[in-house]
């Protein structure tokens, strides 16, 4: 028999002070048996980050050829393209050639500086590809707040966020290697 995704559900206040967006939207997640806690909170923090109405979190590791949020004109054009991990050079550049702008989200301290120093040279030959590093201290943070129904509150200043789910909070400073 096989494992079925685990439902999440959260309310997500958003108060971007650096763009002026001011979002809160209700968001229902599927925990694929083979995604970690720590990936489900990434996802949602990149949600935060770059929160927008039309970004939506997509099927993600159940459907290979989509990432892992995006946002789609109305022509069905791919305006971003949200991956989480190291995807490999041929994820990259189909992601590259297929929207408008990329942001991977790297992950995991031992694996992504290598991934990075692996790609470096041809992600940065994408002018619309871009890098952000989070590290597994921070991981581990997000993944404390994680409970099946969540109300997270993301405040943006600057280079930094911070991030609240009752009384638990987080500081996130993504370093980016590549914008």
């Amino acid at each position: 028999m096989a494992l079925k995704a685990t439902i999440y559900k959260a309310q997500f206040n958003v108060a971007d002070l650096d763009r002026h967006v001011y979002l809160d939207q209700s968001h229902t997640l599927a925990c694929h048996p083979s995604e970690t806690l720590q990936r489900l909170m990434l996802r949602l923090v990149m949600w935060g980050l770059n929160a927008d109405e039309s970004l939506q979190f997509t099927k993600g590791l159940c459907e290979a050829d989509e990432p892992a949020l995006w946002t789609k004109s109305l022509t069905d054009d791919v305006e971003l393209w949200i991956d989480l991990g190291l995807p490999d050079e041929k994820r990259i550049k189909k992601a590259a050639h297929k929207a408008d702008k990329v942001i991977i989200a790297a992950y995991g301290d031992n694996a992504a500086p290598v991934w990075w120093q692996q790609n470096k040279s041809k992600i940065t030959q994408f002018g619309n590809v871009s890098v952000v590093f989070f590290d597994d201290a921070t991981l581990a943070q997000l993944e404390a707040m994680v409970e099946r129904t969540m109300q997270l509150q993301l405040t943006i200043e600057g280079e930094q966020g911070w991030l609240s789910a009752g009384e638990k909070s987080c500081t996130l400073t993504p370093e980016w290697w590549h914008r």
